[in-house]
């Protein structure tokens, strides 16, 4: 950015305060007109909480204790709520990771957008509606006027997004704050939320600060980047001069996280491992992957999958016909002991469906699932309790699925009371704690809760609690999805080592083709309910024989 231009942002020396403990700590920088700022770091590296301070949006507990936001000739660190209120939406606005959580499930969304503009234009009533149907063409909405009509549970995770951005840029702002805007989305999806994105901000010449995660992302996206680390920034930059040679060790770890696109090496580093300088991880043998194969798939499979079918049946209005949609169409399918199945295929595919089905916590209408040759579908209540102990998932959220009210060591001990493993309690409090331990956790945790844990802690905690059972096959689904790199590297090293050690078989659910293709032994390509593709992992990727397999590789962002 040339010093010619005048920055429409500053921060100077920004110090963000929670509950008595710094979260950002003496933050500088500046957003030029027309600029796309990347903002990346770790979970927790105080990214988001930066972007909130911006629009005055800290939580209860949150204040700026010191420093400078300047913007339109106002200090927003200092100014009062008024002059925040006129600004948010009108000059400054935000796009937020979520956007399921936040829309308003019980509005419309064309009413959503259209709450901008009434509060911040003149604008009559009709007008307002003829220019929502005119933002959310310009973001690409399938037929824009059913689009207003509906609830955000109505349409996908995209459009959601794209719901997002034409509230946020109703007003035309000065500024967008993009917070993780695609970390959910496939990456097909993904690089049409970023391609509109960048042909937007060329339109009305927004200055643009993309907050990330995702480095190769950002590498593709932004002008210049900020890189923060536990509330600092570490490093600053022209994008091509700090991707192609970082100086700092943790914007290095950052950037070799990533899983490489054309090897596979036996460990990805891990920000301990550049930061102690170790040397990296030699590539897997080929010829050594492949006797490992062939020894693997000479027997017989662990679970099969013959033309699985799944339905569902939605009534549109209750005067109509129902409709059924087949979400799973003829499934067909094998997965070996010790082999680690990748699947992949854009949100709506019917990849959790899957998941569901072969659990039988959403049974499938028709087909097999054969585990170890016996048909699990038509099982008796105690037949298959001793089958579910054999088959157990790891979920997307670990949260969500981990009960509030109990604490870890009492959610991790609670598979074995219900299969019976152990003969007492202090036996079951040692098995505990040795899980504990071998997904890299403390005893001292045992006693704690969840919401006391990181995202990847309570990751780490969910892989406890499906071996705390010694199962034959895990199901991960999505599981790293909403983990930045560096946390990542450390869940796929983790589930490596576990499966040398234990020789269970997994299958590994995800929208990103890169960490697939790295974990995985054969990959499977999903679209529409249907197995699209089904091969060596490195065979799909660099041989793809689909043409939806070629678009979901085109659609992957470059690595550096």
């Amino acid at each position: 950015m040339s010093d010619s231009n005048k920055a429409i942002l500053t921060i100077n020396h920004l110090t963000v305060t929670i509950e008595d403990r710094e979260v950002v700590r003496d933050l500088s920088f500046e957003l030029y007109p027309s600029e796309i700022l990347g903002i990346v770091g770790a979970s927790g590296s105080g990214k988001s909480i930066t972007s909130l301070a911006i629009m005055g949006l800290l939580p209860k507990h949150g204040s700026i204790s010191s420093g400078d936001i300047l913007f339109d000739n106002q200090n927003l660190a200092t100014c009062d709520n008024d002059i925040l209120l006129s600004l948010r939406g009108r000059k400054i606005s935000m796009i937020f990771q979520e956007p399921m959580t936040a829309l308003n499930p019980s509005m419309r969304c064309g009413r959503q957008v259209a709450e901008v503009l009434s509060t911040h234009t003149a604008m009559s009533s009709p007008e307002i509606k003829a220019e929502v149907i005119n933002l959310f063409e310009k973001v690409q909405l399938p037929d824009p006027e059913n689009s207003f009509a509906k609830y955000p549970h109505e349409i996908s995770g995209g459009q959601q997004q794209r719901v997002m951005i034409a509230m946020a840029l109703a007003c035309k702002p000065d500024i967008l704050i993009a917070d993780e805007p695609t970390t959910a989305l496939d990456v097909t999806v993904q690089k049409e939320i970023l391609d509109l994105l960048i042909a937007l901000q060329k339109e009305y010449h927004m200055g643009i600060i993309f907050i990330s995660h995702d480095l190769p992302l950002v590498g593709q996206l932004a002008n210049r980047v900020v890189v923060m680390q536990a509330g600092q920034m570490v490093e600053s930059g022209k994008t091509s001069e700090l991707f192609g040679q970082p100086k700092h060790p943790y914007t290095k770890a950052l950037l070799k996280a990533r899983p490489p696109l054309n090897s596979r090496p036996a460990r990805l580093p891990t920000l301990e491992d550049c930061i102690r300088e170790r040397e990296p991880s030699p590539p897997i043998d080929l010829q050594t992957r492949a006797n490992r194969h062939k020894a693997m798939y000479d027997k017989p499979p662990l679970l099969e999958v013959i033309d699985l079918e799944k339905n569902y049946t939605k009534t549109i209005h209750w005067w109509s016909n129902s409709k059924t949609f087949k979400a799973l169409n003829q499934v067909s399918f094998k997965i070996y002991e010790g082999e680690t199945l990748g699947l992949v295929g854009e949100s709506g595919c019917g990849k959790s469906t899957l998941a569901k089905s072969l659990l039988l916590l959403d049974p499938p209408n028709d087909g097999q699932i054969l585990y170890r040759g016996k048909d699990i579908c038509n099982l008796s209540k105690s037949d298959l309790r001793d089958i579910r102990k054999d088959l157990q998932i790891v979920f997307q959220d670990p949260y969500g699925s981990l009960n509030p009210r109990m604490t870890i060591g009492e959610a991790i001990g609670e598979p074995m009371i219900v299969h019976g493993l152990q003969n007492n309690k202090e036996d079951r409090k040692q098995a505990v704690l040795e899980l504990l331990a071998r997904v890299g956790l403390l005893a001292e945790h045992y006693e704690r809760y969840p919401h006391e844990f990181s995202g990847g802690q309570r990751q780490r905690i969910g892989i406890a609690r499906a071996l705390a059972v010694k199962p034959k096959l895990i199901i991960c689904d999505e599981s790293v999805s909403a983990l930045d790199l560096s946390v990542q590297a450390q869940i796929l090293n983790l589930l490596a080592d576990l499966q040398e050690d234990f020789g269970f078989s997994y299958l590994f659910i995800s929208h990103d083709l890169v960490v697939v293709k790295y974990i995985s032994d054969r990959l499977m390509v999903m679209k529409n309910g249907q197995i699209e593709e089904i091969g060596e992992a490195d065979e799909v990727y660099n041989a793809p024989k689909s043409a939806y397999t070629k678009n979901l590789i085109s659609a992957i962002p470059d690595n550096f």
